[in-house]
């Protein structure tokens, strides 16, 4: 079974992800998502001049779109501390309470999957996000009695890539919510050219399109690529990233110059080849390549939904005509089994 974390193409985070001189360090730094950029610019001028703390902000997307990264840029704006936490590290109520009580005013909590916070979390939470209070049970039974402590005025930033998972009563906490979508070609230019220069790598404009061209729109595997193409054109290029070479490098990776990997053809083919081009369920999909259903719904079918390959109908998943074309297969003619161009 292949390993969604062994993706090269996986927007998911990767210890050798992390690479702090690569993030911006402030909002005019942060190249694409104009709207979001524009209304937290709002939002940050606004409480300053007020000299309050920011209201709760939640993000939501696909991963890999820099949920984190504008958390950082919000507290470096802000002049505060972020504290990053992630929903499934916070296990007992006694955890959040003891995050909680070591907050700043005006300091930033960051939640990474907030959606997967535990009920019994979400209710510490929802006093300590709304009257800024920390209601503690002190004793058990008849004895047991009730204590609020108060909280300086913090902000919680929530980032989560299921939003139709999060309970109404904590989305509704929320004073500000935007959703990052995936950057377009001349953003994810910018974006591989930057840390082409933050890398002292050498890389002409050709080589940037490349990279830029088959990194799904996020800039995380961008990166990821970039650092990659890097190793190539050392070893083979005397370390300049032409077309030539990024197109060289990234083929020798199986990506492909639409930015389909080796799962994403596999799920296209197994659906053309096994079940006549759909409609056929997730599950079935899921079974066909030895894969995960949840893999498939929330790494691989985003981008193919994005880039016209697939289509979610009430019967199942079909694949278009776009598809047949690009994986060079003559799509079928009605009651026809799809064959080889």
């Amino acid at each position: 079974m292949t390993e969604t974390n062994e993706r090269l193409l996986g927007p998911e985070h990767k210890p050798d992800d992390v690479d702090y001189a690569l993030r911006p360090k402030r909002l005019g730094d942060i190249v694409g998502q104009d709207k979001v950029r524009e209304n937290l610019g709002i939002l940050i001028d606004a409480a300053r001049r007020r000299k309050e703390s920011l209201d709760h902000v939640l993000f939501y997307g696909p991963p890999g779109l820099g949920k984190t990264t504008l958390s950082h840029v919000i507290a470096n704006e802000m002049g505060v501390n972020v504290k990053v936490t992630a929903g499934p590290a916070i296990e007992r109520p006694g955890d959040l309470a003891s995050i909680l009580t070591n907050l700043r005013a005006g300091d930033i909590l960051f939640i990474d999957e907030i959606h997967r916070l535990g009920r019994a979390i979400e209710e510490v939470l929802y006093p300590a996000m709304e009257d800024f209070a920390l209601d503690i049970v002190i004793g058990k039974g008849p004895s047991a009695r009730s204590i609020r402590l108060s909280l300086p005025r913090f902000t919680v930033i929530g980032a989560t890539t299921r939003l139709a998972l999060m309970t109404a009563p904590l989305r509704a906490r929320f004073g500000a919510t935007f959703r990052l979508d995936y950057y377009d070609q001349p953003a994810m230019e910018s974006i591989v050219g930057r840390a082409a220069r933050l890398l002292d790598v050498s890389a002409e404009p050709g080589g940037v399109s490349e990279v830029a061209r088959r990194a799904r729109g996020t800039p995380r595997v961008a990166l990821r690529l970039l650092k990659r193409v890097r190793d190539y054109a050392q070893v083979r290029a005397a370390g300049v990233i032409t077309q030539t070479v990024a197109a060289e490098a990234l083929t020798l990776l199986e990506v492909d110059p639409l930015g389909l990997d080796e799962i994403d053809r596999r799920v296209l083919r197994a659906i053309i080849e096994k079940y006549g081009g759909g409609p056929v369920g997730l599950e079935t999909i899921a079974a066909a390549i030895s894969e995960e259903a949840d893999t498939i719904m929330d790494v691989v079918e985003p981008y193919l939904l994005q880039k016209g390959f697939l289509d979610r109908t009430p019967r199942g998943r079909t694949v278009t005509r776009s598809a047949y074309v690009h994986l060079g297969i003559e799509p079928p003619a009605a009651g026809d089994q799809p064959r080889l161009m």
